[in-house]
């Protein structure tokens, strides 16, 4: 059973008259276990399906399923607080709080099932992709990009969920730190089962995907990878 599923979505804004299609009949499903790159040039309309995939926004035909069912009918907040993980380009990090506060946030929000030391569970989330106790403790706005990357990466794992969305998860990188996060996405799919969706214009992380599939003019295309 394919875990998310996009069938026959459309996402336009009215131009004049007319319909500006940015998603035209877009249909594809994704895995758990794999890591998936979504390539498309600027405006193309990468965000807006990684939006769509996140319940950020509501396609205006078409669905989204998780689990065969219609993220509409799950709720869209509640499938955001439950069922996905987001890593945004921008990091979206609470700039005050530590690196495990901010983790620490992002497990009270979920309704799902935790350990109950969610301080040990934060730490541990943040040592495994690469941040010590030292940075851990450290307000994220006094961390590099790449540091504050991987608190993103961590929050986006806290709240136990299956789908991994991350929006240019490496584009304000250096190649090397690039490729450490690339790695880190790879091994999240590969061995902790996570379905991992990144839309990109990192042909770097298109070489690493399991599956590429490219953006343009509104529709889908899988390439070969």
């Amino acid at each position: 059973m394919s875990l998310v599923t996009v069938s026959k979505v459309n996402y336009f804004y009215p131009d004049g008259d007319a319909r500006r299609y940015i998603l035209k009949d877009v249909s594809c499903t994704f895995e758990r276990g794999s890591f998936y790159a979504i390539l498309g040039e600027s405006g193309s309309g990468k965000t807006t399906f990684l939006s769509l995939l996140g319940a950020l926004d509501k396609p205006k035909s078409g669905k989204v399923l998780y689990e065969e069912q219609d993220i509409a009918a799950i709720g869209f907040e509640s499938f955001r607080r439950n069922k996905i993980g987001i890593i945004f380009q921008a990091y979206n990090l609470i700039p005050y709080m530590t690196a495990v506060e901010n983790i620490k946030v992002a497990m009270s929000i979920t309704d799902n099932k935790l350990p109950k030391d969610v301080n040990e569970v934060a730490y541990n989330l943040l040592d495994y992709i690469g941040l010590d106790k030292a940075k851990a403790d450290r307000t994220v706005n006094k961390l590099s990009g790449g540091e504050q990357q991987r608190v993103a990466i961590a929050r986006a794992l806290a709240t136990n969920v299956d789908v991994i969305l991350a929006d240019e998860p490496t584009g304000n990188l250096d190649e090397d730190m690039e490729n450490e996060i690339v790695a880190i996405l790879g091994k999240l799919a590969h061995e902790h089962n996570k379905c991992v969706i990144v839309v990109t214009h990192s042909t770097q992380i298109a070489k690493q995907a399991d599956a590429v599939f490219k953006l343009r003019k509104g529709k889908l295309e899988a390439m070969d990878n």
